[in-house]
């Protein structure tokens, strides 16, 4: 493997909202690979990369599932991510470890939350994508519709390089606009061959229209385009046309836009083709930024073989067989089973057993694995999400992930002593593998917590123990993760004296508390001058602040946005020590809030929801005494939509409320939006049922 041509491996992604046909689309990519000889249907439960029991049931997918398959001669690196939001840190850990990318858009809906959600995501990492808009065999399918919501929703520089021939029942094929002739599929082997022919008379002038527009979007930012377009020569070969997409993918200045019917078999070949023709191999992205450890300073890393051994560990997923897969990216050199590798975060080293490259749940045992490459390794102890494994010699590390934080927890409670202690050791093997699954125990209560990023991602884990690891379990009502803090600036004193015959204890603290901006976190400054408190007795009132912060004055929810100065305080020669003045932090942390106008704050979800057009007003209605605010109502495809944010404790059951409201016929979407007050109202019930539920136990 060490001597692979670089240049022939894609890693690609297929990104996509929930329902866009990701899953079906990588099912035919391995059906036309050579990969699979049967093509799997979400609907009747038999697909390659959807193979957990629950992706199976539900038709979902919930764990992005990494694939290996060859087209053409070139390897492709394929991660089916999910579209849920709710399993959205399964979409960021695998845009983090791509070159390349394939938006799925649903041709009925076009741009739809979710979609404009993993577009960002991809943005933030620098991916380039080509944008594949499914479903044209659907009614109420528009190409032109949904290829315009492309650059109008994402403000992405898009432009169609295929065009669709027929649409719904009549779709029959596309017009190449790059080659300038038509595909059309024929006969009954499931879309494996098509013909190429010319262009159908009725589409000549369309197909030569949106050609001149590919080519003038072309010309905007590729030079070579532009020089010739002015010279007034509009006559571009295809290799031209082809080396200046590229050019504009690679640098995500441009994005071609494909059209297809996955389920139809319409389509998939030719974005095969696109993936090789256009999206980056590992060679064409820039050397990696690294960080010597020991030095702190920047270190490049190239795609090379021959260079250091550097890779991320991106995914940890259990297996029955062989316990722990641990996933990674090689960026540079090469690894062979029994090479030791060093950990940087942790600082340790460990010799690497088996190397396998996955097929889903599938794999095959592989000699070496070099720069470029995606593979899996078993039975690693020091294996977290994030991790930097490289070159003991040269060590080097990665920047790492950021997830984000949940919004919704409920209480589980083992059934059995048994249970108890299986479910110890299976929440913590689930934490591991999922960096958006919480665990704490409730100090008042005792009962353990399970925090996640929604009602089905915490479904999936309670299945989850049961299935996977045999735990029952009872599981209480969904809690919002609350939060609290501060509207005032105060100062307070803190002062922990006690004296008992021998030698005492003595902290004496002043702290400013400030609000800060949302989402701007804890902040603590060393505001102390002339020595006032000893430099060492410094980090324990931040300490003593810190451990405050995790139950507030009001409820005891976490305290959040809130900068705390120390500027001022006393010591004792004798009696002062480190947990003197990490209990008198404590005590003015708390006494503080108190005084500076505390107030609780909710999390607030972005909602979408998808409607006939005879459901909307009592849609609306619903929304409406949910607290809902509007923000946008309008069409899509033959449908209504309406957008809007809505508080996250008013949202559980909805998918059952929206069903019943319009007999099954509407769908929507949620995802974490912000932080924001509670009303004195709803806080006020809120903050007496914690008080109650405290006085119970």
């Amino acid at each position: 493997m060490a001597d692979f041509d670089l240049t022939k491996v894609r890693n690609t992604g297929i990104i996509a909202h929930i329902d866009a046909g990701k899953t079906t689309t990588t099912e035919r990519i391995l059906y036309y690979t050579g990969k699979s000889h049967k093509i799997g249907e979400v609907h009747d439960g038999n697909t390659t990369t959807d193979w957990m029991p629950q992706e199976r049931e539900r038709g979902i997918t919930i764990t992005a599932a990494a694939i290996s398959t060859t087209w053409h001669d070139y390897i492709i690196n394929i991660i089916d991510t999910p579209g849920h939001v709710d399993f959205t840190a399964e979409v960021e850990r695998s845009l983090r470890v791509l070159d390349g990318a394939v938006t799925v858009f649903d041709g009925v809906q076009g741009v739809e939350p979710q979609s404009e959600t993993v577009w960002r995501q991809a943005d933030r990492y620098h991916v380039p994508r080509v944008a594949y808009i499914n479903k044209m065999d659907r009614i109420g399918a528009d190409f032109y519709m949904s290829a315009n919501s492309i650059v109008e929703k994402l403000g992405a520089n898009a432009s169609p390089i295929q065009l669709p021939i027929g649409v719904t029942e009549t779709f029959k094929g596309l017009v190449d606009l790059v080659k300038m002739k038509a595909l059309i599929w024929v006969g009954d082997d499931l879309g494996a061959h098509f013909d190429e022919v010319e262009i159908p008379a009725d589409m000549v002038e369309l197909s030569k229209k949106y050609r001149d527009l590919l080519v003038e979007k072309l010309s905007d930012f590729d030079d070579a385009i532009m020089t010739k377009y002015l010279a007034g020569d509009h006559n571009f070969s295809e290799a031209e046309l082809k080396a200046a997409i590229r050019r504009g993918t690679l640098t995500c200045k441009f994005f071609p836009v494909l059209c297809g019917s996955s389920y139809k078999n319409k389509g998939v070949q030719p974005m095969l083709d696109a993936v090789v023709d256009f999206l980056p191999s590992p060679l064409d992205v820039p050397p990696l930024m690294c960080t010597d450890p020991n030095t702190g300073e920047e270190v490049l890393r190239k795609a090379d073989p021959k260079d250091p051994f550097c890779a991320l560990l991106f995914k940890i997923q259990p297996d029955p067989f062989v316990g722990k897969l641990t996933f990674f990216r090689v960026y540079s050199g090469t690894l062979k089973p029994g090479d030791t590798v060093h950990f940087s975060r942790k600082n340790t080293q460990e010799r690497i057993g088996r190397i396998l490259r996955m097929h889903a749940n599938k794999r095959e045992e592989i000699k070496e694995i070099s720069a470029g490459d995606i593979a899996a390794t078993v039975a690693i102890k020091s294996a977290t999400v994030g991790e930097t494994i490289c070159d003991p010699d040269h060590p080097v590390m990665l920047e790492g992930m950021n997830f984000p934080e949940p919004v919704i927890s409920i209480s589980i409670e083992p059934k059995s002593k048994e249970d108890e202690q299986k479910m110890g050791l299976a929440m913590g093997r689930l934490a591991e593998e999922d960096q958006t699954f919480r665990i704490k125990t409730d100090e008042e209560t005792s009962q353990t917590i399970i925090s996640g990023m929604g009602e089905l991602h915490l479904d999936i884990i309670v299945d989850r123990l049961k299935r996977e690891f045999n735990v029952q379990a009872n599981v209480g009502r969904p809690q919002v993760a609350f939060r609290e803090s501060i509207k005032k600036a105060v100062e307070v004193e803190g002062k922990f004296i006690r004296q008992s015959g021998g030698r005492g204890q003595y902290g004496h603290v002043w702290l400013k508390l400030e609000p800060q901006a949302l989402n701007k976190g804890f902040e603590f400054v060393d505001g102390i001058k002339q020595g006032r408190i000893p430099k060492e007795f410094i980090p324990a009132v931040e300490k003593g602040c810190r451990e405050a912060l995790d139950s507030g004055v009001l409820a005891g929810f976490p305290v959040v946005d809130v900068k705390v100065t120390l500027f001022d305080g006393s010591f004792h020669d004798v009696d002062s020590s480190e947990i003197a003045f990490k209990i008198a932090g404590a005590m003015a942390f708390k006494d503080g809030c108190r005084k500076a106008a505390p107030y609780l704050m909710e999390p607030i979800m972005k909602v979408d929801v998808t409607t006939p057009e005879v459901n909307m007003g009592d849609v609306i209605g619903d929304l409406n005494s949910r607290r809902a605010k509007i923000s946008e109502m309008g069409s899509r495809g033959n449908a209504r939509f309406v957008r809007g944010t809505v508080p996250l404790s008013e949202m559980f059951g909805y998918a059952t409320v929206v069903r019943s409201i319009s007999q099954g016929r509407a769908s929507f979407s949620m995802e974490p939006s912000h932080y924001e007050e509670v009303p004195s109202n709803v806080a006020k019930t809120v903050i007496e049922k914690r008080t109650q539920a405290a006085e119970a136990v």
